[in-house]
């Protein structure tokens, strides 16, 4: 029988049921835009306090997080060469914000249909997989049919691997969250077994025999780029089919295809093909988690937060922070610390109504009548 404290009245799985998840996604849906205003700045002020313990002025650190990302670009007084530089930038910080888009679009799915979505880091995983696989095959396609063909793979076989924890939920009752997280391991194995210089998938180029890699896809199914200069990987079409995806969110799509055309949009935007070491350190669908709650399970709300995270990813990397303010690998971590407060201060209101001294007493009152009755 399913928990009360999770279940509430009439607990099962049938229409009403109240689980953690739903909870959740209730807390996340009210309160407008400031909760998630008030959450970023809270975070922002800890992480402030966690720079000036490493010696550092938060202020000027700050600044150049916002420089480094490139959103002054879009202040009218940042003209010449700073403006070129935060053009550059900002290009790569729009790179990043697709995918996040994506991957809190299906985390954010999941919540809004009462469940929780941790496998979006798989479904990222096994889209761009099945990207990569149709964007080198198929020699001779026309270019933009074989983009569409490209990117269509990856969302099928994204949803199609969320869809397993589905099926297993609706089937023996699994709980998706288990299922969901053992799934982003095996979607990384498959990857490393995939691509490896003995597996199914390892380039067939001769350079290429001892470097664990795939084929590079085929020039045509590159995503042209309209901003920046191609050779310097400037901003391709991908966030146009992001922000698109996002508006017909209500609409359209599944979460593990939200996830798995994440993939497909970075391997054809600016991977080209994967390596095993992309495999081993692909973290974007567990960002996908912050991004959904910061963004309050919207949207708009969720591209907003995208932005932000992605923005924080690029301004604090060490291609970008000047080491004289602030020590660039620290600045990554910064960047991790501030995610993580993010999550757990959305979530905080349901850890303390589930833990409230009255909601603990009216469980332990119910586990007595039910001893009662079972005597």
């Amino acid at each position: 029988m399913s928990d009360p404290i999770l279940s509430g009245p009439g607990s099962g799985d049938g229409p009403g049921t109240l689980t953690v998840a739903n909870r959740l996604s209730g807390y996340i849906r009210g309160g407008g835009v400031l909760i998630p205003i008030v959450t970023a700045l809270i975070a922002f002020f800890i992480g402030g306090i966690v720079i000036a313990l490493a010696g550092a002025n938060p202020i000027e650190t700050y600044r150049a997080i916002f420089e480094g990302s490139g959103l002054n670009w879009l202040l009218p007084w940042v003209t010449g060469e700073d403006r070129t530089l935060a053009a550059l930038n900002l290009q790569q910080t729009l790179i990043l914000t697709a995918p996040l888009i994506l991957t809190g679009l299906a985390v954010a799915f999941a919540f809004r249909a009462g469940l929780f979505n941790i496998g979006g880091n798989g479904q990222y995983l096994i889209g761009s997989y099945g990207a990569v696989y149709a964007a080198s095959s198929f020699e001779g396609m026309p270019g933009w049919l074989h983009i569409i063909v490209a990117m269509v793979a990856g969302a099928v076989v994204g949803a199609l691997w969320g869809g397993i924890a589905g099926f297993l939920k609706a089937t023996t009752g699994a709980n998706e969250v288990i299922s969901t997280i053992m799934l982003n391991y095996t979607a990384l194995y498959m990857g490393l077994y995939f691509f490896g210089t003995k597996g199914p998938l390892h380039s067939s180029d001769p350079a290429n025999a001892s470097i664990p890699v795939s084929n590079d896809v085929f020039e045509d199914t590159k995503l042209p780029v309209f901003w920046g200069d191609p050779e310097l990987q400037g901003l391709h079409i991908g966030i146009f089919i992001a922000v698109g995806v996002a508006a017909l969110f209500w609409v359209l799509l599944i979460c593990g295809a939200f996830a798995g055309l994440a993939g497909a949009i970075d391997v054809l935007g600016w991977q080209f093909r994967i390596a095993t070491i992309d495999v081993q350190v692909s973290l974007i669908g567990f960002t996908g988690i912050a991004v959904a709650l910061l963004g309050r399970n919207t949207a708009i709300g969720t591209a907003i937060a995208a932005l932000l995270f992605a923005a924080l990813q690029n301004g604090t990397s060490v291609r970008n922070l000047d080491p004289a303010v602030f020590e660039p690998e620290l600045a990554t971590n910064l960047a991790t610390v501030i995610q993580g407060l993010i999550v757990l201060f959305v979530s905080a209101p349901v850890l303390v109504t589930m833990l409230s001294p009255s909601r603990l007493r009216r469980r332990r009152a119910r586990r007595a009548r039910g001893a009662e009755a079972s005597s």
